[in-house]
């Protein structure tokens, strides 16, 4: 749906009167919280209400501090080696933050602020202040995590100060990076900023969704991950959040509760409101919360539902965050972009690994991709030693965010003790192609640097750490080069947790799955012992059995 021409000028707008069009002016994000209100509200989809700034409020920040020209000298200084990544960064960011906001553009977010606060009845509404770059969310560039995000922003001094930390990270070192290697000139790219209503899921919960399996395409499938608290801990994977995945053609059967399967996360931690010099702060969950699903089986069909009404009105597959109100009980959407790693995958080359000679398993946790590779292991847990790192090694640490990307880009494969199939170092992951295994718990006290070892995701939905170098081979089949035959082939799974990873071949459907597989690795008790549960002596083993 195009944007309109008459907003052109304008220093901020209502996010009801944007449509998906303006990304030119108020960035994807922004665009795409205009396209849903205008949309999808109508058609139950709730989203918190807000406005943006556009790309002209920041050309004229940018002049009125005279900074065009100085960027311009800094990012060539950069590219022509005579400072350094980091230097250069820290420079720009600099410039920002000491700049002051010109008269109209500071009275424009000030009174977009009050008549946000007024409509909500509230003197001083907590906002949430997010970065919209103009060349973000693109079908090959999602910029996803490049810039920063404030949360729980009350009053317009504390408002004005996060806008401007807004356009500082423009320029933080990941973003100056990611712009370099996808080919944007840093000084046509602008930066919109969106003011939105806080949803009080520091209350409750949140989280992220796909309205497809994220490892294997399989566009039958919405794939939710929810933790406590508000959202960043599940985007950069300083979780291990619940995981739950619907079956969307049975979603229209309100009958129905077509839940496939329920994980629990160990959601150690949460981020709620702090003080306003701290407006949030990450504290211990309680043994309750870990050990009770963030969503009710009716939240989880609902978000469901939404993430196929999305879907079918942006006409491709879709990466969402949503966030559940802990005070009023609703559920709403705070954004959406386009899925960009199997959009731009060839459908028909099918690339499969087989792993032989397997040492034994010295970790496990969720496989990101199908892949798989050996290699020596290299264990850094802080980014300020990611310059130890050894390229082509296997990067082991807790968790990533954007600034880990430069070093992600020279590993292997990477595994994690945190995070789920939709924190950062899995997006990342999927982007490079690399395999990796995520939230394995303790994988950086498991593992050491120097260890050689073989990781495999080519084994379904769980990834496994194997010790020592293993066989891998691959085989490529071409799907289109496929003749057709008249006998209906059904397809015999050994192990049902790989069924996704082979729903593109031109099968009739699944003629066999191993009772044994579904045994070990879904229900993971034997048999007869839950048949003969009260007679069992055992006390740790019914403790395991009952949790």
């Amino acid at each position: 749906m195009a944007g309109t021409d008459n907003k052109t000028g304008r220093l901020a707008i209502k996010f009801e009167h944007l449509l998906r069009g303006d990304g030119a002016l108020v960035g994807g994000k922004n665009s795409s919280l205009g396209e849903m209100i205008q949309a999808l509200v109508s058609k139950g989809v709730a989203v918190p209400s807000g406005f943006a700034t556009t790309s002209q409020a920041y050309w004229l920040y940018v002049d009125h501090n005279q900074l065009r020209e100085k960027i311009a000298t800094l990012t060539a200084e950069w590219q022509q080696g005579h400072l350094t990544l980091a230097e250069t960064g820290q420079t720009v960011r600099r410039l920002f933050l000491r700049g002051t906001w010109p008269p109209d553009v500071e009275e424009a977010i000030r009174a977009g602020y009050r008549e946000l606060s007024a409509t909500a009845g509230v003197k001083d509404l907590s906002v949430a202040v997010r970065s919209s770059a103009t060349a973000e969310d693109l079908p090959d560039a999602s910029f996803a995590g490049q810039q920063e995000s404030f949360l729980n922003i009350t009053g317009e001094g504390p408002l004005l100060d996060a806008c401007r930390r807004c356009y500082a990270s423009l320029f933080t070192d990941r973003a100056i990076s990611y712009r370099q290697t996808k080919g944007f000139d840093h000084t046509s790219v602008a930066l919109s900023i969106g003011i939105q209503r806080m949803v009080r899921s520091d209350a409750a919960g949140s989280g992220v969704m796909f309205s497809i399996d994220t490892e294997s395409g399989f566009d039958k499938v919405v794939l939710i991950n929810a933790a406590w608290g508000l959202g960043e801990n599940v985007v950069q994977g300083a979780v291990n959040p619940d995981e739950y995945q619907v079956f969307k053609p049975l979603l229209g059967d309100t009958s129905l509760v077509p839940i496939l399967e329920k994980k629990l996360g160990d959601k150690q931690i949460k981020m709620v409101y702090g003080t306003k010099d701290m407006p949030t702060r990450n504290v211990p969950t309680s043994k309750a919360e870990r050990a009770t699903f963030v969503l009710s089986d009716q939240e989880i069909l609902q978000l469901g539902r939404w993430a196929c009404t999305i879907e079918d009105h942006y006409k491709c597959p879709m990466d969402m965050e949503w966030a559940k109100d802990g005070i009023t009980g609703e559920l709403f959407i705070v954004q959406a972009r386009p899925e960009t790693v199997h959009s731009r995958r060839d459908a028909a080359l099918m690339k499969t690994y087989k792993v032989a000679n397997k040492g034994r398993v010295l970790i496990k946790g969720l496989s990101i991709g199908d892949a798989a590779v050996s290699g020596r292991l290299c264990l850094i847990t802080s980014a300020k030693d990611i310059d130890k790192f050894v390229d082509n090694s296997i990067l082991v640490t807790e968790t990533t965010d954007p600034d880990w990307v430069p070093v992600m880009k020279r590993a292997a494969a990477i595994i994690t003790d945190q995070g789920g199939r939709t924190s950062h170092a899995a997006i990342v992951s999927r982007e490079l192609g690399l395999p990796a295994i995520v939230g394995t718990g303790n994988a950086t006290y498991l593992l050491h640097s120097g260890q050689d070892v073989t990781v495999s995701c080519a084994e379904g939905t769980t990834g496994y750490v194997y010790d020592g170098i293993s066989d891998i081979t691959t085989q490529t089949v071409d799907l289109t080069g496929l003749p057709e035959v008249r006998t209906k082939v059904m397809l015999n799974l050994a192990n049902p947790e790989t069924a996704f990873r082979w729903w593109r071949l031109p099968v009739d459907g699944i003629g066999l799955a191993r009772m044994e597989f579904v045994v070990s690795n879904a229900i993971q008790v034997h048999p007869m012992a839950l048949v003969r549960y009260d007679t069992l002596k055992d006390d740790k083993a019914k403790e395991e059995i009952q949790s």
